[in-house]
């Protein structure tokens, strides 16, 4: 399989230089017990800066064993001895960081989605605590009210600068009046930023205490203040802004409900929590309610709202056997279904964590933007430092206000708007995509998608629907038709074959009593209906019979020209009809095609399929390069041919025999992932429902969030860059500073969130119906 490279969001410290590329948790299945250690919350751990100096601080101890981040949360889990936890904490409290035991009912070593209970007895299901939020919002708001005394003191100072008189008093007063607001607003960045110096680290907290102390002890006491308040306000608001982005699937997770109705040993039905509920327990819902479980109906029938799971926003008719999906909404009709999988396995659950582990790592853009955030701080950084040593001498200034430009230069050097630029954009296109029922599992295939210049499509369950369906049938000779219909809806209702169950189905007649019923492995049946001994099979059956013509032989050729499976009724004495069987094209597919054919993105089909059969479905669907006959190892050969040729190529399929294929293409897409392990497993995009048009649109997603990431970071060093000039040569001061840095971060952001809004509903292709009377 293709390694999975995914991506996490950020928080305005991720304007840190040192944003390491952070290494894949230490724990895994292999050596360490799932949920093994003690869980921690950690409030100032909000980005993978943080997630990379505490692996740098805590991996080399001995005792420890793993570590599991959990960003969107804000959990640590330590598996580490029973010695080396003490030192371990204390070793982050060092550091500035405050972790707090969660306790066990709230501890986030649980998958998300899975169900835990709270002190009060109820059981959400959920991958972060409730009281967690809950504390989130009530620190945000009282966060907020702080920041603006801050800047009311901050105001105050420049105030008391600007009219009061130049006594010795009035410049204590206002210096008193300054570090109350930086005290008020800058109490925490102080804490991190001397506890990352102390480290050797250069992080955005650093740089704004060196900077705003520096300018305090030079006498822009007014301006300090003015630039802490700002900073601190700035990246409050900026954290809440990052927090949509991070928690946009978020919303996902209060779609299961917290109890169902499920039917005990006695038969009567009782309300309890979904995590109690056992496997084959039966479950009812009412319309209104949201499915609590993943199940089967077994009773009932109604209409369900999938597009929590699926993306499609017309309701789908369930009935005893369809599968029914936790956080689906039951819109008519009372339903009973089996449970088949648990609180923490369902697909809900499933598509949570999967979308939390795709904004683990990062994409190719963000990488970059790493890479070049580590040299532009360390290279600013410098640069002030020349700044404050040498323009004294060049540019004929003062030691203080060589000292001065440096100091803006500092705030300068915090690549935040450029660092966080990536992430946002990134879970952003995630998320967006998700609830459109397209799962990507990394920010590297929301990016690559853009490339492909191929996509290679199985057919049957892709293209088509993969079950077979009668799509022609008619009379032969001087038969009745309603004679004819009866008799073979009788023949067809005795057999188990795939195409008696199809003419039965599509004929949809009473079955009649068949006496003296034989059946004939690969040629058809016989039996009698009302006394007449009749024969339903192919055309060796019929040839056996002595009943077979060239009129007839002709007839069933031009059928199977177009990829049809033929069934011939007869009795003893002639053919009675002919009936045309065939795997139909979905009505997406079509307009799929064309809408990938527009993208500059060549369709080939390759099936395991005959090459007439193949043929005549390409012809359908508007695909020139049809490829039948192929084995499993072709279909991967053939991959490999298309890499070649096209260059960056896409495989679409929906079983196991595809997922070499699927392993070999830059991207795959699995099909009909809702509820299939399999296919969630095999793909690097999964494709909730079988709508072939979402590959389309993951290409179009791509492209989008391509532009977004270069509008951002083209919007985040130009600014930087007139700053930059400003700084040097220029007036430009530290609140200015401050504000072209923060409104810059600002800017992206909501450019970034711009991808959550999605586009509009894409129709199906109004693809003709693939059958006919």
């Amino acid at each position: 399989m293709n390694e999975k490279i995914l991506a996490t969001p950020a928080h305005s410290c991720c304007g840190k230089a040192a944003c390491e590329e952070p290494s894949k948790p230490k724990a895994s299945p292999k050596n360490s017990p799932q949920g093994a250690g003690t869980t921690f919350r950690i409030p100032t751990m909000d980005c993978s800066v943080e997630e990379s100096e505490i692996r740098q601080l805590l991996e080399p101890m001995p005792g420890i064993r793993a570590l599991v981040f959990r960003l969107s949360a804000r959990t640590l889990r330590i598996d580490a001895t029973e010695q080396a936890l003490p030192g371990a904490l204390a070793a982050l409290k060092k550091a500035g960081f405050e972790p707090t035991p969660v306790r066990a009912d709230a501890a986030a070593t649980q998958p998300t989605g899975t169900a835990h209970t709270h002190d009060h007895g109820a059981t959400h299901t959920h991958g972060e605590d409730h009281d967690d939020e809950h504390d989130h919002t009530n620190g945000f708001s009282g966060g907020i009210w702080r920041m603006v005394v801050a800047l009311v003191f901050a105001i105050g100072a420049e105030t008391i600068s600007f009219f009061a008189p130049e006594t010795t008093a009035w410049k204590i007063g206002g210096m008193a009046v300054a570090l109350v607001a930086i005290g008020l607003a800058g109490l925490e960045t102080y804490k991190k930023g001397l506890a990352a110096l102390f480290r050797g680290k250069l992080n955005i907290n650093a740089l704004m205490s060196v900077a705003v102390t520096g300018a305090f002890l030079i006498g822009q006491w007014p301006e300090a203040a003015m630039v802490m308040a700002l900073y601190a306000i700035a990246e409050l608001i900026e954290a809440k802004a990052v927090d949509r982005a991070r928690n946009a699937i978020q919303g996902l997770l209060a779609m299961a409900p917290e109890t169902a109705l499920v039917k005990d040993a006695n038969g009567a039905w009782a309300s309890m929590p979904v995590a109690e509920v056992t496997l084959d327990a039966t479950v009812r819902i009412k319309p209104g309610e949201r499915v609590p479980l993943d199940g089967i109906v077994t009773k009932g029938t109604g209409a369900i709202n999938q597009a929590p799971i699926t993306g499609e926003s017309i309701p789908v008719d369930k009935q005893a056997g369809d599968p029914v999906f936790a956080g689906t909404i039951n819109e008519t009709g009372e339903l009973e279904f089996r449970v088949t999988s648990a609180a923490g396995n369902t697909t809900l659950a499933r598509i949570i964590h999967a979308v939390e582990e795709a904004q683990g790592t990062r994409a190719p853009t963000q990488r970059f933007v790493d890479r070049f955030a580590a040299i532009y701080t360390p290279a600013v950084f410098a640069i002030a430092v020349a700044v404050a040593v040498l323009t004294p001498f060049f540019l004929g200034i003062t030691w203080l206000e060589a000292l001065y430009k440096a100091l803006v230069l500092l705030v300068i050097a915090c690549p935040c708007a450029l660092v966080i630029s990536t992430p946002v954009t990134v879970v952003s296109g995630l998320s967006a995509a998700a609830r459109r029922g397209i799962l990507i599992k990394g920010g590297t295939y929301l990016e690559n998608a853009r490339l492909l210049n191929a996509v290679a499509l199985d057919k049957t369950g892709t293209i088509t629907e993969g079950k077979p369906k009668l799509v022609a049938w008619r009379t032969w000779g001087d038969a009745n038709d309603a004679a004819v219909q009866a008799q073979a809806a009788a023949m067809a209702g005795r057999s188990d074959h795939p195409v008696s169950k199809a003419i039965l189905q599509g004929l949809g007649m009473e079955v009649s009593e068949v006496e003296d019923f034989k059946a004939f492995p690969g040629r058809g049946t016989e039996g009698l209906v009302a006394g007449e001994r009749l024969f339903l099979g192919n055309l060796r059956l019929i040839t056996e019979r002595g009943l077979s013509d060239p009129q007839l032989e002709a007839e069933l050729i031009q059928h199977e020209q177009q990829g049809r499976t033929l069934s011939l009724l007869a009795n003893e004495t002639q053919v009675l009809g002919i009936f045309a069987v065939a795997d139909t094209i979905k009505e997406s597919s079509r307009q799929a095609i064309a809408d990938l054919k527009a993208l500059g993105v060549t369709s080939v089909m390759l099936t395991g399929d005959n090459a007439m059969t193949a043929q005549a479905i390409g012809s359908q669907a508007g695909i020139v390069d049809v490829r039948g006959d192929l084995l499993p190892e072709a279909k991967l050969q053939a991959i490999k041919d298309m890499q070649k040729r096209y260059g960056p190529t896409g495989m679409t399929g929906d079983g196991i025999n595809d997922a070499p294929a699927l392993a070999q293409a830059d991207v795959g897409f699995a099909m009909g992932g809702a509820g299939t392990d399999t296919a969630m497993e095999a793909a690097d995009v999964v494709i909730m429902n079988d709508n072939l048009m979402r590959v389309a649109e993951t290409v179009r997603l791509s492209k989008r969030t391509h532009a977004i990431l270069w509008q951002n970071i083209s919007l985040a060093l130009g600014i930087k860059s007139v700053f930059f000039v400003l700084a040097v040569f220029g007036t430009a001061t530290m609140w200015m500073a401050v504000f072209a840095d923060m409104g810059a971060s600002l800017l992206v952001v909501a450019n970034g969130l711009r991808l959550l809004r999605g586009g509009k509903e894409a129709g199906p292709g109004q693809a003709p119906p693939a059958h006919a009377n």
